[in-house]
């Protein structure tokens, strides 16, 4: 036979086949290293902004202030993380559910099918399944956004407690005031920080409902 005539010939389609005990060992150990991985400095940075504005009555709640930019840093150093976790995610979830779903259920467990196909593709060719703002968006409703509340009842609790109970709006202003810049300002500037983030987050919200409804690839999860 000429190898034009064996050039011309089809293929022969690829079979799926039983998974040998040192394969199945060595993609235990992958599922294990994917799952081991992730998460948070925000909560000890609040905690201590905390523990500053509150250690006297005459404390500025100032700390309270600055630790919500410094947690807005960290959140977008763990939308970048979550990013990459929620790969090590999908690739673990897969693995639950097509490969040891089948061994707890007695059936086999080929390799060569869609779903080893899948998982080795997203081995080779990594890629993001949610961009940077999706993933902020689900770490601030899922943390971020209570640690944010948090903050904000602890600075106007300051505000209504320290030294003296609070009397009047004018008291409010006054207490508010951070050296030159007016009280009213820094409030205002207060609520819309936390209101952005409220916004932001239904945004993100909405998206990831969209996307849900369009997945269609199993590797990805959100």
């Amino acid at each position: 036979m000429s190898p034009h005539d064996k050039q011309g010939e089809a293929e022969p389609a690829a079979t799926s086949r039983d998974c040998s005990a040192a394969e199945i060992g060595a993609i235990a150990h992958l599922y294990r290293g994917e799952i081991y991985r992730t998460t948070n400095w925000a909560v000890v940075t609040t905690g201590i902004a905390l523990s500053a504005t509150f250690s006297s009555a005459d404390a500025s709640p100032l700390p309270m202030v600055l630790v919500g930019l410094i947690v807005t840093i960290f959140l977008l150093l763990e939308a970048r993380r979550y990013r990459y976790f929620n790969i090590w995610r999908a690739r673990a979830r897969l693995l639950e559910t097509d490969f040891y779903t089948p061994m707890l259920r007695g059936d086999p467990v080929v390799l060569n099918a869609q779903w080893s196909k899948l998982l080795a593709k997203d081995l080779c060719q990594p890629r993001y399944h949610v961009s940077l703002a999706r993933a902020a968006g689900r770490r601030l409703r899922r943390t971020y956004g209570w640690i944010f509340l948090i903050q904000a009842l602890a600075y106007y609790g300051k505000l209504a407690i320290h030294p003296t109970p609070l009397h009047s709006v004018s008291q409010l202003w006054t207490r508010a005031a951070i050296g030159p810049i007016p009280g009213e300002i820094v409030v205002a500037a207060g609520v819309l920080f936390h209101l952005s983030w409220m916004i932001f987050g239904y945004t993100a919200l909405r998206r990831d409902q969209r996307a849900w409804r369009l997945r269609q690839s199993l590797i990805a999860i959100g």
